[in-house]
């Protein structure tokens, strides 16, 4: 499978003159997800197919259950025509949010709404096999949860907490992952759900679902997860951002001035990641004699009103507004989406982080810059696992399979 075939973007205005208009059920689709209605005429006049042709592919979508009759339009003389639009309820999707120590699991349908969630305190340590097979029993378990059946399910997304090749859905070189190295993912998945299975960063999935439920008109979006590490996801023109090899975004280990000679995970010092995530930040508090042992226990003591947290949050925000004022001046970002568990804390660690933002970043770079907690909160990585299978499973390039096999 192709990189191109696993980047399709989602519904979007089509231009006849195109090849996306080429004749196929998967143009039809993508027009009706918008949610308005059409009727046969329409359809045509948009897509410039035949009537006949429009009404062959109408009768195979409705087949397939991807779409259903609307009502009539109004009648301009004779028998009023019948309307079409997609029904987001015909299947469903199975999201897994990976991280480091939990899972979470959430079924949705075609529009990303959640029916049904299960999650877990799950060691990403443990190794493949397990992990996966936790999320095949529990996957399986949520759809009987909602009377659903594999028949129905469209496919499978996860998130994993380090590197991807997406285009292989295999983990590569990943740092807190032992046992994850070069493993089929998606191949592991399929062998007892045999639907598509995507993989991707969790970053660049809760990236999908903070732009899916909260800026969808944004086509320029870095979403930043604290947590026990830090990462960005990347949108750009509507669609992830990966690179050439799928580590774009990988901002925690950067340099950033206030860390020194700290020693990092990845081999090297002065990372963002060594002074700024969670795991930092519980290392440091305990050093200055305020236990934690991690960003779950950061949390806690902020809310509680430590002061020593507190600061610390607030420098975390400036550390991490340093590589977040260079990005926005390389990559002049509509949207800054801060999200993962340090996020919870409260508003220091925005706070220090516009702080910097503002003060670092060009003006005509900030100019329009909403920089922002998250409004998905910790539903965005298992919704944007489930959006990056439906735009995978409904683009005009795999449609057609989907709806010849249903």
């Amino acid at each position: 499978m192709t990189e191109d075939a696993l980047t399709e973007t989602g519904p979007g205005p089509i231009d006849p003159r195109t090849p996306t208009a080429a004749p196929g059920a998967g143009t039809l689709l993508r027009l009706l997800r918008d949610g308005r209605p059409r009727t046969r005429s329409e359809l045509a006049s948009v897509t410039g197919l035949a009537r006949s042709t429009v009404t062959q592919r109408v009768d195979a979508l409705l087949a397939s259950g991807l779409i259903g009759p609307a009502g009539e339009a109004v009648s301009t003389g004779g028998r009023p025509p019948t309307t079409f639009s997609f029904r987001p309820e015909a299947r469903v999707v199975l999201a897994a949010d990976l991280g480091a120590t939990h899972a979470r699991l959430a079924l949705t349908d075609m529009s990303g709404t959640v029916l049904a969630e299960d999650r877990a305190d799950l060691d990403i340590a443990l190794g493949p096999v397990p992990v996966l097979d936790w999320v095949v029993e529990h996957g399986l378990a949520l759809l009987a949860t909602v009377g659903r059946d594999t028949d129905e399910l469209l496919g499978v997304g996860i998130g994993l907490p380090g590197p991807v090749e997406h285009s292989t859905g295999r983990a590569v070189n990943p740092p807190i992952m032992p046992g994850w190295d070069d493993f089929d993912v998606a191949g592991h998945v399929n062998a007892s759900i045999r639907r598509p299975v995507l993989v991707d960063n969790d970053v660049n999935i809760m990236a999908l679902g903070e732009h899916h439920v909260a800026w969808p008109t944004a086509g320029h979006l870095m979403f930043v997860k604290v947590a026990t590490g830090i990462g960005c996801g990347i949108i750009s023109e509507g669609s992830v951002y990966r690179g050439a090899q799928g580590a774009a975004g990988d901002m925690g280990h950067i340099h950033v001035p206030n860390g020194g000679r700290q020693p990092c995970r990845c081999g090297n010092t002065g990372c963002l990641e060594a002074v700024a995530s969670g795991h930092a930040l519980a290392e440091a508090l305990t050093n200055a004699g305020v236990p934690a042992t991690g960003a779950r226990d950061v949390v806690e003591l902020s809310r509680g009103g430590s002061v020593p947290a507190l600061r610390a949050l607030r420098q975390a925000g400036r550390d991490i507004g340093e590589v977040l004022a260079a990005a926005v001046n390389m990559f002049n970002p509509s949207v800054i989406v801060i999200g993962g568990a340090l996020a919870l804390a409260g508003d220091h660690l925005l706070a220090g982080a516009r702080e910097i933002i503002y003060q670092r970043s060009l003006p005509l770079a900030t100019e329009n810059l909403s920089i922002v907690s998250s409004k998905a909160g910790e539903s965005a990585g298992v919704i944007g696992a489930a959006v990056m299978v439906i735009d995978h499973c409904l683009s005009v390039r795999h449609a057609q399979t989907l709806v010849m096999g249903a």
